[in-house]
């Protein structure tokens, strides 16, 4: 099966598989037709009173070990746990956190916001905001920067959680909890992340991209990995 093919996404176990079956699985819409989560969704389940792809994230997120975040061009992106070591490898050119502070090439914001979150890992978004000193009265562009990390594949979204009512029921919008990839998958993850050179790692991964989606452009696909 390929992205071009007609299939639809009706529940948690159907989305769990396109994520082990594609690697990649965006949430929305993008330069690539057909490419999303978006596109495959069954008719109606956007907004009903039954659990939908909003509510499906954190619990897709656990049952796979996939990554999650907003990786390509500030858009969320579901990466299968076999593919982003690569992926990680890629975006991050090769370097862990440390030594691109070393090289200079992380601005302030970026690491007091990640080491913020590498002490507290696992954090909710709420509190790594007030522990990173952002907020009302502190410093501003929260999104901005932990967007930045995401796409450096430094940060990403390890689950969601949910308000309960008096009853035990959840409600509302679940709260985004950031993680650091090392703290989430251990040694899988740091034993693998720099096994190749960054070029390897995108010639694996476009090889990846170019079976599920035959008809796209290389140059697009190249694109969209590197961005």
């Amino acid at each position: 099966m390929t992205w071009n093919d007609a299939f639809l996404i009706a529940g948690p176990q159907d989305l769990a598989d396109a994520i082990r079956r594609f690697g990649f699985v965006p949430f929305f819409r993008n330069r690539i037709p057909g490419f999303s989560l978006e596109e495959h969704i069954a008719p109606g389940l956007w907004f009903t009173d039954e659990p939908g792809p909003w509510e499906w994230k954190g619990p897709v997120i656990r049952e796979t070990g996939c990554a999650y975040g907003k990786f390509f061009h500030g858009k969320a992106v579901y990466v299968s746990r076999e593919l982003f070591p690569d992926f990680a490898n890629l975006r991050r050119d090769g370097y862990d956190f440390d030594a691109r502070c070393d090289e200079g090439l992380t601005p302030l914001r970026e690491r007091q916001l990640f080491e913020a979150a590498d002490a507290s890992t696992p954090v909710l978004s709420y509190e790594l905001k007030r522990l990173a000193g952002y907020g009302r009265g502190g410093k501003k562009g929260f999104d901005a920067v932990v967007t930045r990390l995401q796409a450096q594949c430094y940060l990403l979204i390890s689950d969601f959680i949910y308000q309960l009512d008096r009853n035990g029921r959840r409600y509302g919008w679940g709260v985004a909890e950031y993680s650091t990839p090392e703290k989430r998958f251990g040694a899988d993850f740091t034993d693998r992340v720099y096994a190749r050179e960054p070029e390897a790692s995108l010639e694996l991964l476009l090889e990846r991209l170019k079976r599920c989606l035959p008809a796209a452009d290389e140059a697009v696909l190249r694109r969209l990995l590197q961005s």
